[in-house]
């Protein structure tokens, strides 16, 4: 073996794992940390027959980290070394090196939470901070802390932040190595990039193959990207264009790392699975488009969707470091100098930002039920954690409790979204395990289909034909995408094959049933067609085609993939579901309710029954004859929304409650409020026993609401109700006039002054202890006086107002003495 960088640290990386404890290792790139670490500690005593199990984030990288170690000792893969990754495992009886990827360790934790055959866990490129590694080095410490003491852990990585990392390991010691770059010159654009990204790319390879040797790099957001540069290379002559993502097989992705046979120059066209523990041979240039896409979920949506985003600085650092690997070499980043330093210095850590179902079924099947009781580097949000709990216990994978159920072990065994396991179960149960398996496999990957720009079918079904040839594909301007159309075969056979070890009725043919299935999957994205052609969605989301599709008419439908804009999101992926198979399949989520409420359009009480699945109303029919409570219930809440003027009100009972406003100002104690904010918030009492039986505004106007509000006083009340508070007062003229209760602080005598002609004092109300106000009107009736203290008017008002009435009315009686005067309620008084 040629001497590495990282060689130089390894004496004080084993003196610190032979002491016991766990370590943090930060190696630049080129240093060798990912090959030599795990072969320098291979045989050390205190592994006792112990392995030793390297975590990697990638499958590509596993595979050929475990390649090239083994390359190392001149042996194959799967003696010295092996690796275990998604549907391919290469090891052996004398394996002591396993490199692992995605959730092949969090599997063994599950299988044995002590890792009693494993003696070292190493979490290589953990700046990554992917879910994974984050959920697998949490379960790691407690097993650490509870089965495993003599277990260590190491972190390494080129561009990790170590001392937060050797905090959480308790206090591990950090060591740094050198790298072994070469000198790399970057290049930056001149001004931002006016032409379609992938054209730029083009240009860009073309310009640093014409100025510089040696092979390319291209980082791009994904592979729809990389397929469009490489249509715009193949006319070039001299090249060898290989795409380079994760949904390529195996020998594809092998291929992309070798150097061009024939000599040629190679141009490898990469999403960012190239970024880490790769070494790609002859590349000397590398062309960062500044782009990646990474997963997003949204806690208001409950879906995960891919989002292209800008890369951090520790990202683009790493793919600029790609070109420096085995000679000196050049970087063209395709963003400005200017923009360069806008660059976020990291990335945000996976478990911040990512759909928590998966993780919150595998800490329950683990024991846990909160995140809290494990050590993170950075905690799960709660809000996300919540509702990723929901979830699972709409899946049946945890009770109420948040403990795992005997389904949700069997949903962790299957190694997929919970959603996916959930619908696989079912769909054995329902005897449609080989479709279910098939759903399953294209949920997992990206979109089987091509479409021309502009138009995408959302259509799953078109995805089954292309996949896996349930029908001819007939879907104008779609394309199978052959390489993912093999990946999803390749997973359906897998998950077949684990769901083969439990005894499931046989497997029924077509794809008639693919929107049962995808219900199972999401219960909560079950959707209805709405009158106006868009769908509400049983979580209550709104969606929408974006134009008109194969599934545009159906009435129902099952929501797989939805964007997050707007309030009506646009369906990307769908299938159509029959009416039919909801009452039994879902018969636990349809619930059934009797509304009775009062309906403001038709001014009545309706009472209907209704069937729901979440905040869809799949059916509706009237009840003729609803329990009387609610019926009363109801109307009552309906006069509260209408109003009191829903009510007969006559002129007498508007007065009577002004009446009866005004004894309680006076006595509050003794006489209740007759306010409309009292008397609607009494409702119950008052006038409950008067609408017994009535559902409407036409029922209402049968009230007599004098006989309704005299019940709602006491005899004793009623009897003093007219001598505290008298509807007319009468005046010396013999006349009867009414008191104006309008203002209960001050009731109102309107009467003409020569009506009150001897009268001395003024009347009172309420046994005397409220004067009235008097409005002293002229013959015609028009003010000419307020006063409520009749006896100080006859002293000094009343000649200066006899003044001016004498002048305009000279045929009336004005005498000189009122008090002995004799009232009238005519022009004169009779002789």
């Amino acid at each position: 073996m040629k001497a590495l960088p990282i060689e130089w640290v390894l004496p004080a990386l084993r003196t610190a794992l032979d002491g016991g404890g766990n370590a943090v290792l930060i190696a630049s790139p080129g240093a060798g940390k990912t090959t030599r670490v795990p072969l320098a500690l291979k045989d050390s005593q205190w592994l006792q027959g112990r392995k030793i199990v390297m975590l990697e984030p990638r499958r590509l990288a596993a595979r050929a980290a475990a390649a090239y170690m083994a390359g190392e000792l001149g042996e194959k893969v799967g003696e010295t070394v092996g690796y275990r990754v998604k549907h391919d495992t290469k090891v052996g009886p004398s394996t002591v090196v396993e490199v692992v990827t995605e959730g092949v360790l969090t599997r063994m934790l599950q299988r044995d939470p002590s890792l009693e055959d494993v003696g070292l866990v190493i979490f290589d490129e953990f700046h990554e901070r992917n879910l994974h590694a984050d959920t697998g080095l949490a379960l790691c410490l407690q097993a650490q802390e509870l089965f495993r003491p003599d277990l260590r852990l190491l972190a390494m990585s080129a561009t990790m932040e170590g001392e937060a990392v050797a905090e959480l390991l308790g206090g591990a010691p950090v060591l740094t190595a050198p790298g072994r770059m070469f000198p790399v010159e970057t290049i930056y654009a001149d001004k931002r990039p006016e032409r379609p990204l992938e054209e730029e790319a083009a240009r860009t390879i073309r310009r640093a193959l014409a100025e510089h040797e040696g092979d390319v790099l291209v980082f791009l957001p994904g592979a729809a990207e990389i397929r469009r540069v490489m249509d715009k290379l193949e006319p070039d002559e001299g090249l060898c264009v290989q795409p380079l993502y994760g949904q390529l097989t195996q020998r594809e992705q092998d291929e992309a790392l070798r150097p061009a046979r024939d000599g040629r120059r190679k141009v490898v066209l990469a999403t960012s699975i190239a970024e880490t523990s790769l070494t790609v041979e002859g590349v000397r240039i590398v062309i960062d488009s500044g782009w990646m896409r990474v997963p997003r979920f949204s806690p208001r949506t409950g879906m995960t969707r891919l989002e292209t985003v800008r890369v951090a600085r520790s990202s683009a650092d790493q793919r600029r470091g790609r070109a420096g690997r085995t000679a000196p070499g050049v970087c063209y980043r395709m963003w400005t100098e200017a923009e360069d330093a806008l660059l976020e210095d990291r990335a945000k850590p996976e478990i911040l930002e990512a759909d928590l179902a998966p993780l919150m079924l595998e800490l329950a099947v683990w024991g846990v039920r909160d995140p809290s009781e494990l050590k993170w580097l950075d905690a799960p949000p709660a809000a996300s954690v919540s509702q990723a709990k929901e979830l699972l216990r709409s899946l049946d994978a945890i009770d109420d409790e948040g403990a795992c159920t005997a389904h949700g072990r069997q949903m962790a065994e299957l190694g997929v979204h919970p959603r996916l396991a959930h619908m696989m179960l079912r769909g054995a149960e329902s005897g449609l395990a080989g479709l279910a398996c098939d759903l399953a496999a294209l949920l997992s990957e990206r979109d089987v289909l091509r479409f021309e720009r502009g138009f995408a079918d959302a259509d799953l079904s078109l995805r089954l034909d292309a996949a896996f040839g349930y029908g001819a594909l007939a879907a104008p301007g779609a394309a199978a995408d052959e390489a993912a159309c093999r990946r999803v075969r390749q997973d359906s056979r897998e998950l077949r094959r684990s769901l083969s070890a439990r005894d499931t009725p046989e497997q029924a043919g077509g794809k008639a049933q693919a929107g049962l299935l995808l219900a199972f999957a999401y219960p909560d994205r079950i959707a209805r067609r709405r009158p106006d052609g868009r769908y509400l969605l049983a979580g209550g989301r709104g969606a929408a085609f974006g134009t008109r599709q194969r599934l545009s008419g159906c009435e129902w439908i099952v929501v797989a993939e939805l964007d997050d804009a707007g309030a009506d999101g646009r369906i990307l992926l769908a299938a159509e579901l029959a009416e039919a198979d909801l009452p039994q399949a879902f018969a636990g989520r349809v619930t059934a309710e009797e509304s009775v409420c009062w309906d403001r359009e038709t001014g009545s009480v309706r009472a209907v029954r209704r069937q729901r699945l979440g905040a869809i109303l799949i059916r509706e029919e009237p009840v003729r004859a609803p329990d009387p409570d609610r019926q009363l219930e109801a109307l009552l809440a309906g006069i509260r929304e209408e109003g009191l003027d829903i009510l007969p009100w006559t002129a007498a009972t508007r007065q009577w409650r002004q009446r009866l406003a005004f004894l309680h100002r006076i006595d509050p104690e003794s006489w209740p409020d007759g306010s409309d904010e009292a008397l609607l918030g009494s409702l119950e009492q008052w006038l409950g026993p008067h609408v017994a039986g009535f559902r409407s505004r036409s029922d209402l106007q049968r009230l007599r609401m004098g006989e309704v509000l005299e019940t709602w006083l006491s005899w004793e009340q009623r009897r003093a109700f007219d001598e505290l508070a008298p509807t007319h007062i009468r005046v010396p003229s013999g006349s009867r006039i009414a008191v104006d209760y309008s203002d209960p602080a001050a009731p109102v005598l309107a009467v003409r002054l020569q009506e009150l002609f001897g009268l001395h004092d003024t009347p009172r109300l309420a046994n005397g202890r409220v004067p009235v106000v008097i409005h002293l009107l002229s013959p015609a009736g028009r003010p000419v006086q307020v006063t409520s203290d009749l006896r100080s008017f006859w002293r000094t008002g009343y000649f200066e107002v006899k003044k001016d009435l004498k002048g305009r009315y000279p045929k009336h009686y004005w005498p000189d003495d009122p008090l002995e005067a004799v009232a009238t309620n005519r022009v004169r008084p009779k002789p």
